[in-house]
């Protein structure tokens, strides 16, 4: 199993837009709006990293409003 965190940069007022978003895609388990660098922070579990990185590149990149995404792979 591979556990990931998304990290979301979205575009000015869009942040719960974008978390609705990302909190109906398949490989989410958890969003949250933060404050700081990001604007939305998602888990993403899946059983291959090519897995998560599709959900990373494709789903939530894809989403209207997303700006930026940077993904971090859990090694423990």
């Amino acid at each position: 199993m591979v556990h990931a965190f998304i990290m979301v940069k979205t575009a000015a007022g869009r942040s719960e837009d974008v978390l609705g978003a990302v909190q109906g895609l398949d490989r989410i388990s958890e969003a949250h709006v933060v404050a700081g660098d990001f604007d939305v922070i998602a888990e993403a579990d899946a059983e291959e990293v090519y897995d998560v990185l599709h959900a990373a590149s494709s789903d939530v990149s894809g989403i209207d409003g997303v700006a930026d995404t940077k993904t971090y792979m859990a090694i423990d």
